[in-house]
């Protein structure tokens, strides 16, 4: 089973990889564990598939949420919360981060780095076999530089998110476990978990498997509800 350990806990990745859904998971199961949790959406780039947009169940769960000033509205304009750098410094906090995708998402986590080489945190890439642009190792490989160099920090761990959305298989996890091994052997990293939906669980029984359940969908897949 996947548990975080540091108190911050960054998520990148490349579009449609899954990222942010982790990014809300994970900052729940936190929110069972540790008093205070905070989550801080970094994306500025992608208007669809933000934290920002489970401000409700943020509040719900004790969550803190800190999210680029105008998320939420029809102003896309790059301009990030100053709580950012106080929930950053706050040892009390256990933060997530949600970066946008690839190299231009991690330009704004970039902002941080400093700050963030002097704490104790795990930068995490979530790859995805079957998002395309990431399909093979190299793709995937060649990504994580792009955006290690935009943020100026280096990855610690990858976590295998290989999902094709809700019509998923347990066969189409277990055929991703190559992909993910060959990127974790070609940059020495090691392979944190591999994220599975709750429903699929029992199909697969891995030895670092996450179950995760499914809070992003796509705006044209909401329901009237």
């Amino acid at each position: 089973m996947f548990f975080v350990e540091k108190r911050l806990n960054i998520i990148t990745g490349h579009y449609g990889s899954g990222k942010t859904n982790l990014a809300v998971n994970i900052a729940l199961d936190l929110s069972k564990k540790r008093k205070k949790v905070a989550i801080i959406d970094l994306d500025i780039v992608n208007p669809y598939f933000r934290t920002a947009d489970f401000k409700a169940l943020f509040a719900q769960n004790q969550i803190c949420l800190a999210a680029p000033v105008y998320a939420g509205s029809n102003l896309d304009i790059p301009a990030l919360p100053p709580e950012i750098e106080t929930l950053l410094s706050d040892e009390e906090i256990t933060v997530v981060v949600d970066v946008g995708g690839d190299d231009a998402g991690a330009i704004a986590l970039g902002r941080y780095a400093g700050l963030i080489e002097s704490m104790d945190f795990d930068m995490f890439y979530v790859v995805n076999r079957y998002r395309l642009g990431t399909s093979t190792p190299k793709d995937s490989v060649n990504l994580m530089k792009e955006i290690e160099k935009a943020s100026r920090l280096q990855t610690t761990a990858i976590i295998n998110n290989s999902n094709l959305g809700e019509g998923t298989t347990g066969k189409d996890i277990l055929d991703s476990l190559p992909y993910a091994n060959e990127i974790c052997r070609e940059t020495g990293l090691p392979l944190a978990a591999t994220a599975v939906f709750l429903q699929k669980a029992l199909e697969v029984q891995l030895p670092m498997e996450y179950p995760i359940r499914i809070f992003v969908t796509k705006p044209w897949e909401q329901g009237p509800f």
